[in-house]
């Protein structure tokens, strides 16, 4: 598929998307999330109670190749999602053939899909920002790119693939299951799935899944099924007089991750799978409806987080090439440049916005100055899980960071029961320390974190002792990994 001048042309616009994308991942400041998935890979395990290891093994991969960096945290994000668009494009290229298209148009579908996926918001700040969704996205193309090779060649070997990059997307994120069971409503619904239901194939890459799943699954199974616990006990936040709001949000959230043109192309590529006969189509219809009735069914009384259904946009962007308007780059370009936009404004806040809209600014505003702003004399502690992070990465490499929550008694991390420090709570955590368990010794000045001249948060600063451990008992004070810095 990739021969000729114009595919060295897509090679080196890949390429090249991949180094300014590395680069970005240099510059941008770490988000709390990723200072916190950062203390996962410096504390390896099978499973944590957030979510599944994935995301900690490839910053660990990244932190081996680059260092404990902001580069070395995110590499293996441009870089799988390079790679991703390799295989998104393949598959791309074999659905378009099983379709009886000729070669020229398969070649154009191929681009087309992965310019569609590469345009995004959630792919295009994604890969630049390391969280679960960066590996889920990877697996599931890579779900999606052996299911296309197994129709095509017919060769039932191929399941095992197609379960290996299932369980590899379920040690990413649990979301992965949603995708898996629409393929399974597949194999039971339809006459060419019931064949395969009659293989050794796809019985064995049931097996090849659940061996790749198997260590979350045992370190659950060990740890009180913590992490099983926490996500599925969303299910019971009902609040049925809110649907409206929360479907609005559902809605509002994809138009906005997948950008306005490439999510029209996104909805009539699901429609147009009705029209296709051939087994990838239906497939795709499977694997993409389940979740989106899940979501919906979720929407009802709950809320769903605009990033869950980003799962789905692999299979999104491979549907998008269905539609035929010409439009189709203009959207990308809309795609490309709103991307552009946001990462810009995260490096060098060009517009001025209040810190309720600007994402960038309360996610990665001012925090070097922030932390190498506070007390150094005493450890530091934080009762919030992202600002520790933070903390142990942008602070003192010599001053300890302590970080108190009952959720850190899951890590394999040194716990501590140090006579006193200073308490860095966030304003939204509220000003009563000593309701959360802490004994105040002193009040210090409010710090507050900025960049440039705007506000990102504030930060109320106390002298404890640590009887800080409160309630939650002296297991939950853990010592974080501080930051090497390279001499």
């Amino acid at each position: 598929m990739f021969a000729g001048q114009a595919s060295r042309l897509w090679w080196i616009c890949l390429l090249s998307l991949t180094v300014m994308r590395i680069l970005v991942c240099a510059w941008l400041p770490l988000t709390p999330d990723e200072a916190y998935y950062r203390i996962w890979a410096l504390a390896p395990a099978l499973g944590y109670f957030d979510h599944p290891p994935m995301v900690a093994a490839f910053i660990k991969i990244g932190q081996i190749l680059a260092g404990d960096t902001t580069l070395g945290l995110r590499l293996l994000g441009p870089l799988s999602a390079g790679l991703g668009t390799v295989f998104l494009a393949y598959a791309a290229h074999d659905w378009a053939l099983l379709r009886g298209k000729d070669a020229a148009q398969a070649k154009s579908s191929a681009l087309k899909a992965a310019v569609l996926l590469n345009a995004t918001l959630a792919l295009g700040v994604g890969c630049v920002v390391m969280t679960p969704d960066t590996p889920l996205v990877f697996f599931i193309t890579l779900f999606l790119w052996a299911f296309v090779r197994l129709v095509r060649t017919q060769n039932g070997a191929w399941w095992l693939e197609v379960g290996a990059a299932a369980g590899l997307g379920f040690a990413s994120k649990y979301t992965a299951l949603l995708p898996v069971a629409g393929l399974g409503v597949w194999a039971l619904l339809t006459p060419v799935g019931r064949g395969w239901l009659k293989t050794k194939w796809l019985w064995l890459g049931g097996v090849s899944a659940i061996l790749c799943a198997s260590p979350v699954i045992w370190w659950n199974a060990t740890h009180h099924w913590a992490s099983f616990l926490k996500q599925g006990g969303r299910v019971g936040d009902w609040h049925p007089a809110k649907m409206l709001t929360y479907f609005s949000e559902l809605v509002g959230g994809q138009v906005g991750l997948a950008t306005p043109g490439i999510f029209v192309f996104f909805v009539a590529g699901v429609c147009l799978l009705l029209r296709q006969k051939e087994a990838v189509s239906r497939a795709l219809f499977c694997i993409v409806m389940v979740p989106v009735l899940v979501f919906v069914q979720h929407a009802v009384g709950a809320r769903v987080q605009a990033n869950w259904p980003v799962v789905l946009y692999p299979l999104l962007a491979l549907a998008g090439t269905l539609p035929v308007w010409r439009w189709w780059k203009g959207a990308s370009c809309l795609g490309f440049a709103l991307s552009t936009l946001v990462i810009v404004q995260a490096l060098f806040a060009p517009l001025k916005a209040s810190v309720h809209i600007d994402i960038t600014l309360r996610q990665m505003g001012g925090w070097a100055a922030f932390v190498q702003s506070l007390p150094t004399d005493v450890p530091l502690i934080a009762d919030d899980y992202g600002l520790a992070g933070e903390l142990a990465f942008y602070g003192n490499s010599l001053q300890p960071v302590i970080a108190v929550e009952p959720r850190w008694a899951l890590f394999n991390l040194p716990h501590t029961a140090c006579a006193e420090g200073y308490l860095v709570r966030g304003h939204k955590q509220g000003d009563d320390p000593e309701r959360a368990g802490f004994h105040v010794l002193a009040r210090l000045p409010v710090v507050t974190r900025m960049r440039a001249s705007q506000v990102a948060d504030t930060y109320s600063v106390y002298k404890v002792s640590l009887a800080c451990t409160g309630a939650d008992g002296a297991q939950n004070a853990v010592v974080l990994p501080l930051r090497r810095r390279a001499q």
